[in-house]
């Protein structure tokens, strides 16, 4: 599933134009998906790094999973594509920092929040890797400002990230979050407890080219 151009930050890892692609659908907010993400980033990224092993075969991108069942779930995910626009090179990172203090979003403390709170809270939390000015961006792209029920400057990029792969979930039987694609087919077997050693087998029966 291709990506439009706005949103290429979301490939987090290899080349845009390697030949395999291996897509990760995460929610913010579900400890598994933080599981996965930590694994991307010690295991998966070393191994596609231009010098790593399969430098230059494989890419691969982020898939915001929103799960609505979760009140703050949309929030999270509208502060990290916020954070894509104002700063592309950021995307990863803040995302990192988000699964790091995700339990501060869990539906309890989230409940004991206004949206506006919630919203105020990412916008100060993606200065921990964005500078003032940049997280000043990103605060005012998370404001309601428009029509009534409008949405923020980002819900168009949520809707586009959040529904398609919705869609696209369906269609490939997705009902779990985490879930991996392995060139657009789920890779069932794809376990967020994996460390390198079970990364590198799978790329080494994976990656053909």
């Amino acid at each position: 599933m291709a990506l439009q151009p706005s949103l290429r930050s979301l490939i987090i890892a290899g080349p845009i134009d390697a030949p395999h692609t291996l897509d990760f659908f995460v929610d913010y907010i579900c400890p598994y998906s933080a599981k996965l993400a930590k694994a991307m980033e010690t295991s998966v990224k070393p191994l596609i790094a231009p010098n790593g092993k399969y430098g230059g075969k494989v890419k691969v991108i982020f898939r915001n999973q929103v799960q609505p069942w979760h009140g703050s779930s949309t929030f999270v995910h509208e502060a990290g594509l916020a954070v894509a626009r104002v700063s592309p090179e950021n995307f990863w990172p803040f995302s990192l920092k988000l699964f790091e203090v995700q339990q501060e979003y869990f539906d309890i403390p989230a409940s004991k929040l206004t949206a506006v709170q919630i919203r105020e809270k990412l916008a100060k939390l993606s200065a921990t890797v964005l500078t003032e000015d940049q997280a000043a961006k990103v605060n005012d792209l998370l404001l309601l400002k428009s029509t009534p029920n409008g949405g923020t400057a980002v819900t168009e990029e949520l809707k586009y990230t959040s529904c398609s792969p919705v869609k696209y979930s369906r269609q490939n039987g997705i009902h779990v979050s985490p879930t991996v694609l392995w060139d657009g087919l789920v890779a069932g077997d794809v376990s967020s407890s994996w460390g390198t050693e079970e990364w590198e087998k799978f790329f080494e029966q994976k990656v053909t080219v």
